[in-house]
């Protein structure tokens, strides 16, 4: 049985999808519709699923490591929203005011290799840091810095949507490889 704390969490996080995607705003808009909103709310919702949620359902209370998790897990979501940010400039309405819309392709990849940076950064403030963690999230930074710099606003097709939204499972055989060789050190 779920507790009352996972139950409230998950209660918020479809609230936010919710308002997200139905039109509960005048006009039949919704909260996607609002500007710059649209990558906080998707990162919010990825940050509170992945690592609030299971962690809630685990421990008594939130460590300072969850919440360093959280915060890096938020700033990867925002890096890994730049591709597709970029990809759909020619498509979005310029009332979204997405990111590229307002600061423009190379404004939008310098922010992008900045919270690469930040993500990364984060690894440093957890209490049980370990070679294998700051070697995966090092490769992954490079990774994350890469895909920045080679998006462009005319992709390949399968580059988001394949390529960039690839990278967390990346991650992850990262993490498996990583705990399984430093068990043999």
């Amino acid at each position: 049985m779920l507790s009352e704390k996972v139950l409230i969490s998950l209660f918020v996080l479809i609230a936010i999808t919710g308002l997200y995607a139905l039109p509960v705003l005048p006009k039949h808009k919704n909260f996607r519709s609002l500007s710059g909103l649209k990558i906080l709310i998707v990162a919010t919702v990825w940050a509170g699923t992945t690592v609030i949620l299971p962690a809630i359902s685990q421990l008594e209370v939130i460590t300072w490591n969850v919440k360093v998790e959280s915060f890096q897990r938020f700033m990867l979501v925002l890096v890994l929203l730049v591709p597709f940010e970029i990809r759909d400039l020619k498509y979005d309405s310029v009332a979204l005011k997405t990111l590229p819309q307002r600061v423009g392709v190379k404004g939008a990849k310098i922010i992008g290799y900045s919270w690469s940076i930040i993500f990364y950064a984060a690894t440093f403030l957890k209490t049980n840091l370990d070679f294998i963690s700051v070697g995966v999230n090092t490769i992954l930074l490079l990774v994350l810095l890469g895909i920045i710099l080679i998006t462009e606003l005319n992709q390949k097709k399968y580059f988001s949507s394949f390529w960039v939204e690839a990278i967390p499972l990346f991650w992850w055989l990262l993490i498996i490889v990583g705990n399984k060789y430093s068990i043999l050190l």
